[in-house]
């Protein structure tokens, strides 16, 4: 009898690292997350544009994610950004996975601008993270975030509608309404020539 057990093969962990299966299913790869960086000075502040390429660079490697694209952009706030719209490019030709910024407004001109940017990253299926600002759109919380900047950009938009207006009505002058009422200059309380409550 131990002679018989002896003759029997003894089977080892090998055949699990050659087949790369456990309990007879293979095991999944992670998905490498590829990211695109997104850096913007003006034009008065070029110093920071290499701390921010190197700070967005050290958290995506803590992230583990693989920089696939990194684009700097120097210029005014208010302008078009060329530099900006190739990475929203690479976005829509699923290049990449996440687009990571440094701040919030090195990314948006407004509030409409930048709603509108992260509801189409979101419908392509792109993520997006602005570091300072720990905000990270694939979250609950950071969804919430999207939702307060949908409410400001509304707000943006009626406060921009009401100067349109008042331009057209008034044009070449500036007018401070109040209820649609034109206020008339008053003199500051504690002026010389306050004259009191009436």
């Amino acid at each position: 009898m131990r002679g018989k057990l002896s003759e029997m093969p003894i089977r080892q962990g090998s055949d699990i690292r050659k087949s790369g299966k456990v309990f007879g299913q293979g095991q999944k790869t992670a998905k490498t997350v590829r990211a695109g960086l997104y850096a913007r000075v003006s034009t008065l502040d070029q110093q920071t544009l290499p701390m921010q390429s190197r700070a967005m660079r050290e958290y995506a490697v803590r992230r583990g994610w693989t920089v696939a694209m990194q684009v700097k952009e120097v210029g005014s706030g208010a302008t078009q950004r060329q530099i900006r719209e190739k990475l929203l490019d690479a976005a829509r030709r699923r290049e990449i996975d996440v687009v990571l910024v440094w701040r919030l407004d090195r990314w948006g001109r407004s509030v409409a601008d930048l709603l509108a940017t992260l509801q189409e990253l979101e419908h392509l299926g792109v993520g997006f993270v602005s570091l300072t600002e720990a905000l990270d759109l694939a979250t609950p919380a950071g969804r919430a975030m999207a939702g307060l900047l949908a409410v400001f950009a509304a707000f943006e938009r009626e406060v921009l509608g009401e100067r349109v207006r008042l331009d057209s009505l008034m044009p070449g002058r500036t007018a401070n309404v109040l209820a649609g009422l034109l206020l008339q200059p008053c003199t500051p309380i504690g002026s010389a020539n306050y004259a009191g409550p009436d």
